[in-house]
């Protein structure tokens, strides 16, 4: 049961951000340029980062959405699984292994992130912009998490609401729907 009033037919954080759309309006733009914008990074490799941030911070409803919208975006299951439970042996590359574990560090602290962990991203092919990213987004990813857990969002537990909303991520973004999400009663 949510802490606060909100719409009963958005769960997680789509209800959040209906609550208060002065407030989701710049955080949808942030997340819309950092995870769909222009990138070296593809919007998988990003989604990762999602991923795996939300995972380490315990988010139920950002990591099962965030792992559907990567399955969706890799076009395979394997990947996120296995980001999630060990990096090391994850089928991506040395660079991205290292992107990924700067967000696990910065998912601690942003102290928790060292010298020796971006000297390693960037020998392994990481760029300035590519490692600022990773920490922005891993950064605005614990604040998703803490602002879904916080207020006690309900995190459906059907596989397929996460399948409807990966979808929606891959297909529409983080943009607020032009229609709004009245179509969601049920």
């Amino acid at each position: 049961m949510p802490y606060i009033d909100l719409p009963a037919h958005l769960p997680g954080i789509t209800g959040l951000l209906e609550y208060s759309q002065h407030t989701a309006g710049p955080i949808r733009e942030l997340t819309q340029i950092l995870l769909r914008g222009d990138s070296t990074l593809t919007q998988g490799e990003r989604e990762l980062i999602a991923t795996v941030v939300s995972y380490n911070n315990e988010c139920v409803f950002c990591t099962t959405a965030h792992t559907a919208a990567a399955d969706l975006l890799l076009g395979e299951t394997e990947t996120c699984e296995m980001v999630k439970n060990d990096i090391d042996s994850a089928p991506v590359s040395d660079k991205m292994k290292s992107l990924l574990k700067i967000a696990k560090l910065v998912q601690i602290s942003g102290k928790a992130v060292t010298p020796e962990a971006i000297a390693t991203a960037k020998e392994n092919g990481a760029s300035d912009e590519e490692i600022h990213d990773t920490v922005l987004i891993a950064g605005l990813f614990c604040l998703y998490n803490r602002y879904v857990d916080g207020l006690a969002s309900v995190t459906p537990a059907n596989p397929e609401f996460y399948q409807y909303l990966g979808e929606r991520i891959v297909n529409h973004g983080y943009n607020r729907l032009p229609q709004g999400y009245d179509h969601l009663k049920k």
